[in-house]
């Protein structure tokens, strides 16, 4: 997907770019081309940007560590607003309180819009938090695992070890 060039989004029918893509995204490793819709359209002072988005990626489940395919299926909309200071960091000051309600995208007029990068980042956040293969799942299962490999330069403090009395009890 080629960036798009904001000027050009008034020049576009009904100001707005449609983008259908089916391809891999090199940051994202998924088992099938990511697979969407991107309509960036240009409203003055923002832009709006909406798509429906479907990929299948593999994950590792946090109990077991076992690998399983999540698909994820999203249709998120953003609102990135048009400011001229954007992106401008040499007159900043090095520390700024920033309000909740401050904290919106923004992007110069005269700028590029990457719809990859904008894929790839709500690809991301729609991943879990918590992954799990399935609900139920136990986690590793501590009987079958493969005992401890012991360090034969070890057992002479195992042998003490089983030699010492044990704690007496109160």
């Amino acid at each position: 997907m080629e960036s798009i060039y904001v000027p050009s989004l008034l020049k576009a029918p009904q100001k707005t770019e449609v983008i259908d893509f089916k391809q891999f995204i090199p940051e994202l490793e998924t088992l099938m081309p990511v697979r969407g819709t991107v309509s960036v359209a240009h409203e003055g002072t923002y832009l709006q940007i909406s798509a429906t988005l479907e990929a299948i990626v593999t994950l590792t489940c946090d109990r077991c560590l076992q690998q399983y395919n999540h698909r994820l299926n999203i249709s998120p909309e953003e609102v990135i607003w048009l400011d001229v200071n954007a992106g401008r960091v040499d007159d900043l000051p090095l520390e700024q309180e920033v309000l909740s309600e401050e904290l919106t995208e923004s992007l110069h007029p005269e700028g590029h819009f990457d719809p990859q990068d904008w894929v790839y980042e709500q690809l991301c956040l729609a991943l879990p938090h918590r992954k799990l293969c399935r609900q139920d799942c136990g986690g590793i299962d501590v009987e079958t695992a493969t005992p401890p490999i012991i360090d034969r330069r070890w057992a002479a403090l195992q042998d003490l070890k089983g030699k010492l009395p044990s704690e007496p009890t109160r």
